[in-house]
């Protein structure tokens, strides 16, 4: 076949299968006697190895080396594009990133572009310190400025800098909330971690109220602190979950404290002392001693009455308990 023919049934244009011939890709095997290329059917056959291995991301010299290699590995060969490919997805994914960040900011100008480019590059910093020392000199960013800032706080990994970027982000306002309580619902545990403690830091009437609508989140790490945000709030249905804190070992101090707070100023000391109660006929070992001791702050009949037959328990921690708090108690009386 002529060059022509071979481009139009290839769909290859005559100027790549020139530079082919050129470099010594694919030459035809043959000329004319009015010395034009012609192609055999092994060398179509080689041209389309050629596309084959192009669309798989080879470059030219690979493909030279490739065709022209009889020890060639395959499968050495795909490794390679596989990591290409996951090397060039991990770039254009960061470039797309980058560029929904700057398109959430919502750019009126170029020169609002160039600010948020600067804040995620300082955001972005390799060196921890670096990104601790650029959070610690934001000045209140405006609206504009909230969601590069959320997104870095949410996936900060080193305590230090996530700590200055929820500094950062309460000193936002409501702004970065709407953000937050959506990374609530991530399926990446440490997303929603990072929202959390985001939502606690800044601590207003409605990052409150976020965090007290999550009660019943299926991560026990939401649904723990968000139980202690409604016993802030004097919700009496917290108490099962906080009870359940005290038994797990797990913020069970904030939950002690929670528990005495909802029992003192909301009116709930029965209802703690007979869920504490009920607890302690099921619980073993230290969960005992922490109920035991959770009820240092309980007022009222109910609780007392639970401490007094704590004294003679056969737990020696969970007696010694009992009979300091009945000996507080009695000598506040």
């Amino acid at each position: 076949m002529l060059i022509g023919e071979v481009s139009a049934q290839s769909g290859i244009s005559a100027r790549m299968l020139r530079h082919y011939d050129r470099i010594g890709l694919v030459s035809p095997t043959g000329r004319t006697q009015g010395g034009y290329r012609q192609y055999s059917d092994d060398d179509v056959r080689r041209l389309f190895h050629v596309e084959a291995l192009r669309s798989l991301g080879l470059s030219l010299q690979d493909i030279a080396d490739v065709l022209g290699d009889l020890s060639f590995s395959p499968a050495a060969m795909v490794e390679q594009l596989v990591a290409r490919t996951h090397d060039r997805l991990a770039r254009e994914e960061e470039l797309l990133r980058r560029l929904d960040q700057v398109r959430a900011s919502d750019p009126a100008a170029w020169s609002d572009v160039l600010r948020t480019i600067g804040l995620m590059r300082g955001l972005d910093a390799g060196d921890p310190s670096a990104r601790q020392r650029f959070a610690l000199s934001l000045a209140g960013e405006g609206e504009r400025d909230v969601v590069p800032l959320a997104e870095a706080a949410l996936k900060e990994a080193d305590p230090n800098v996530a700590g200055a970027l929820d500094w950062a982000l309460a000193r936002t306002g409501d702004s970065a909330i709407p953000v937050l309580a959506e990374a609530l619902e991530s399926p990446v545990p440490e997303r929603r971690h990072r929202a959390l403690a985001a939502l606690v830091k800044i601590g207003s009437p409605r990052a409150t109220a976020v965090l007290a609508d999550a009660f019943r989140h299926p991560d026990p790490v939401v649904s723990g602190r968000a139980a202690l945000v409604r016993a802030a709030r004097g919700e009496a249905d917290a108490v099962p979950a906080l009870v359940a804190l005290v038994v797990e070992g797990r913020d069970d101090v904030d939950a002690a404290d929670a528990l005495g707070g909802l029992a003192s100023r909301h009116g709930r000391a029965d209802e703690i002392a007979r869920a504490i109660a009920d607890e302690l006929t099921r619980a073993t070992g230290a969960a005992r001693r922490r109920l035991a001791s959770a009820l240092a702050d309980v007022p009222g009949p109910r609780a007392e009455a639970t401490l007094t037959g704590l004294v003679d328990d056969p737990d020696r921690g969970v007696a010694l308990t009992a009979t300091f708090l009945l000996r507080v108690r009695r000598s506040d009386d």
